[in-house]
C-alpha cells in the first residue's frame, strides 16, 4: 500500500490512520510542483493528494480513503464499533471536516486571488476565518463531554486535527476553544502521530 502525500496537507489524516493501523505501507512525498507533472497526473488527474495505491488500483478523495482504510481494517476500531449507527457517526464527522471545514479554508489558501483587488481578497479571507471559527465552535461544543468526535477514536479525528493545524498557522481565532484544543493535544501526544509529523517534517 502506497500513500502519496504533501507535508501538512489533508493527506496527513490518512498518513496518521495508516500509522495507527500498524500495517506495512509506503509514504511517498510529492511537492506542489510534483503534482503538476505527468508522472503524478497519471496517478491522480486532479493533481491532488492524497492518493492511495494498492496492487495497481488508485483511490483518491480523502473521505473515500479514510472510509476504505477503516473498512479494510475493522480490527483497528477506527470505523466505529461495528454498528450502523456508530459507522454513521464516524461518517458524519468525516463529512463535517471534508464538506464544511476544509472548503472554508479555500479563500485563506488563495482561491479568491482572481479578484485582483487586495482589499476584497483580504475581506474574503477574513470572512473565511470567521466561518472556520463558527464551525470550530460547533466541534468544541460537541467535544465538551467526550474525547473523540465519534465517541471512540476513529478515522474522523485526524482530519479535524489537520484543519486545526491549518487554523493555527493562518490567523483563525481559536482562543477559548478549550475542548477542541484538548482534542488536538490528545492526538499530538500519540507516539504514532509524533512519528508521522516527524516523517513529514512538521514536528
Amino acid at each position: 500500500m502506497k500513500l502519496y502525500y504533501s507535508p501538512g496537507a489533508c493527506s496527513l489524516a490518512d498518513h496518521i490512520v495508516l500509522e495507527w493501523i500498524g500495517k506495512p505501507y509506503e509514504a511517498v512525498r510529492v511537492s506542489r510542483d510534483d503534482r503538476r507533472k505527468p508522472e503524478f497526473l497519471a496517478i491522480n488527474p486532479a493533481g491532488a493528494v492524497p492518493a492511495l495505491e494498492q496492487d495497481g488500483w488508485v483511490l483518491t478523495q480523502n473521505s473515500a480513503i479514510l472510509n476504505y482504510l477503516a473498512d479494510l481494517h475493522p480490527e483497528s476500531g477506527l470505523g466505529g464499533d461495528g454498528s450502523a449507527k456508530s459507522r454513521a457517526e464516524v461518517n458524519k464527522w468525516i463529512a463535517f471536516s471534508n464538506s464544511d471545514v476544509h472548503p472554508a479554508f479555500h479563500p485563506i489558501f488563495g482561491s479568491t486571488a482572481y479578484l485582483e483587488d487586495a482589499a476584497l481578497i483580504d475581506k474574503s479571507k477574513d470572512a473565511a476565518r470567521a466561518k472556520v471559527r463558527t464551525l470550530f465552535e460547533r466541534a468544541d461544543a460537541h467535544l465538551a463531554d467526550q474525547e473523540w468526535l465519534a465517541g471512540s477514536r476513529s478515522v474522523a479525528d485526524p482530519y479535524l486535527y489537520v484543519t486545526w493545524r491549518w487554523a493555527r498557522s493562518s490567523g483563525v481565532d481559536i482562543s477559548g476553544l478549550d475542548h477542541l484544543a484538548a482534542f488536538a493535544s490528545r492526538i499530538e501526544a500519540d507516539a504514532a502521530v509524533q512519528k508521522v509529523l516527524k516523517d513529514e517534517g512538521l514536528s
